[in-house]
C-alpha cells in the first residue's frame, strides 16, 4: 500500500514547482532556518562531514552550500594511469552492462534506448553495442559529480523533462524513467573515442551546474538547448570537477570501446566512491 501511494504521489505532485522551493529554502541565508534545516537534514542521513572541508555544521551558511559542499584535498585519491576509468561521483552503481544495439537497462524488466537517452539518433549511434553504467547517490553523498577519465569537451545538451524520484523503487516501477526527467548530457573525446556524462534530475533536486557554464537548471526553457565546444580548448583531467547535483541524483556513463570492461560485480547494490577504478 505504502508503495503504491509513493508512486502516485510521483504523477501528481509538481515536481518542478517543489524542487523551486526547495531550491529557495537551500538558497535562503537566514541562519536559523539553514542551520535548522542543516541539522534536521544531518539526523535523517547519514552524513560523513568528517571528509568535507568544513566539518562544522555553523560553517555552512546556507542548505545549498551544505548540499554542494567540498571534500577536503586528501580525501579521494585519483590513478595516474591515462588509461584508467573512474567512478565519478560517491553512490550506488543501480545498473551496469553491454548496451544491446541501444538498448540499456533502468532495472529488471525495464529497458529504454540510447536515442531516448539522448534526445538524438545520431547521438545515440556512436554508443551502439557499447557499455553503460548508472550510478545513484543519495541524499547523504557528497553532490559533486568529477571527470571519470581526461578528455576534452565537445557538446553540451540541456534536455527539459519530469523530475521523477530517482530511488529504486521508482526506477523499479515507472517506464523509461531517465528518459523522462529533466538531463545534462556532456560530450567528451578521450583516449576511449567518445563518453557521454549524464546528469540525471530528480524530486527536489533544486539545480544541475557544470564546472564551464554554471547553473543550467531551474530553467524557464521548455525546449532541448545544444552547446557546442569543438571550436573551444575545454579539457579536463580526470578527477577534475564537472559539476554538481543540488541533493542527489543519478549519473549515466555511456562508452563504446572494446578495450573498456567495467571491474566491478553485477549491479544492483554496487557502492563505489569518488575516484575508485571502474575500468
Amino acid at each position: 500500500m505504502k508503495q503504491w501511494l509513493f508512486l502516485l504521489l510521483q504523477y501528481l505532485l509538481p515536481h518542478h514547482a517543489l524542487s523551486r522551493l526547495i531550491g529557495q529554502i537551500a538558497h535562503c541565508r537566514w541562519r536559523w532556518l539553514s542551520q535548522l534545516c542543516i541539522r534536521a537534514f544531518c539526523k535523517w542521513y547519514p552524513v560523513n562531514l568528517a571528509e568535507a572541508q568544513l566539518e562544522a555544521i555553523p560553517d555552512y551558511p546556507s542548505l545549498q552550500d551544505f548540499f554542494i559542499r567540498e571534500l577536503k584535498p586528501n580525501a579521494r585519491t585519483f590513478p595516474t594511469d591515462p588509461k584508467a576509468i573512474i567512478s565519478p561521483v560517491d553512490g550506488n552503481v543501480s545498473e551496469l552492462g553491454h548496451i544491446d544495439q541501444q538498448t540499456l537497462i533502468q532495472a529488471k524488466g525495464k529497458h529504454y534506448t540510447t536515442a531516448a537517452l539522448l534526445g538524438c539518433h545520431d547521438r545515440a549511434a556512436a554508443f551502439t553495442n557499447g557499455q553503460f553504467m548508472t550510478i545513484y547517490l543519495a541524499p547523504a553523498d557528497y553532490h559533486r559529480v568529477h571527470m571519470p577519465i581526461s578528455g576534452r569537451l565537445t557538446q553540451m545538451t540541456y534536455i527539459p523533462g519530469r523530475l521523477f524520484s530517482v530511488q529504486p523503487a521508482t526506477m523499479q516501477q515507472i517506464d523509461g524513467l531517465l528518459t523522462r526527467n529533466e538531463r545534462v548530457i556532456c560530450y567528451f573525446d578521450t583516449v576511449y573515442g567518445p563518453i557521454a556524462v549524464i546528469l540525471v534530475g530528480a524530486m527536489i533536486v533544486a539545480s544541475m551546474a557544470t564546472a564551464w557554464h554554471g547553473v543550467i537548471t531551474p530553467t524557464r526553457c521548455s525546449t532541448i538547448q545544444t552547446w557546442q565546444y569543438t571550436t573551444e580548448s575545454i579539457t579536463l583531467k580526470t578527477g577534475d570537477p564537472l559539476g554538481y547535483f543540488n541533493f542527489g541524483s543519478t549519473v549515466v556513463l555511456l562508452t563504446n570501446h572494446p578495450d573498456i570492461h567495467w571491474q566491478l560485480p553485477h549491479a544492483p547494490s554496487s557502492n563505489v566512491q569518488l575516484g575508485n577504478i571502474i575500468s
